[in-house]
């Protein structure tokens, strides 16, 4: 587990172990996103319940820059698990937390909100075998 500070909170996720086929997928997105990207966004590209006000500029620059800075050997797999209290998450990451297998049995696609949640539900994908 870790998380990300914006005191007093954190955004909370389980580390996910990068493989080469998560490599391959992140690769293989990013190639079909490119023609549909721009250089920088406003907070009205994400889901915002506030007028953009609850949209960090942290989280606008992050997906700005995501590609440069955080695929490729920079690439974090994880599983989003909340936005909490840091003296909440400090307790957690000084629990035990034991490793687990996980597949996924499905995916989707969602249009990110506050702290880069995903927020609202743009299209499922099946998953095949």
């Amino acid at each position: 587990m870790h998380y990300i500070p914006a005191p007093p909170l954190g955004l909370a996720g389980i580390v996910v172990e990068p493989t080469e086929d998560l490599h391959r997928m992140q690769d293989e997105l990013i190639s079909a996103l490119k023609p549909f990207t721009v250089k920088t966004g406003t907070p009205a590209a994400f889901f915002s319940e506030e007028g953009g006000r609850d949209i960090q500029e942290d989280l606008i620059s992050y997906v700005a820059n995501f590609v440069t800075d955080a695929a490729g050997e920079r690439f974090n797999p994880h599983v989003t698990i909340g936005v909490g209290m840091e003296t909440y998450l400090n307790k957690m990451l000084a629990a035990p937390f034991p490793s687990f297998t996980f597949s996924a049995a499905g995916a989707s696609i969602y249009q990110l909100g506050t702290f880069g949640t995903a927020r609202k539900g743009l299209r499922a994908l099946p998953m095949t075998p």
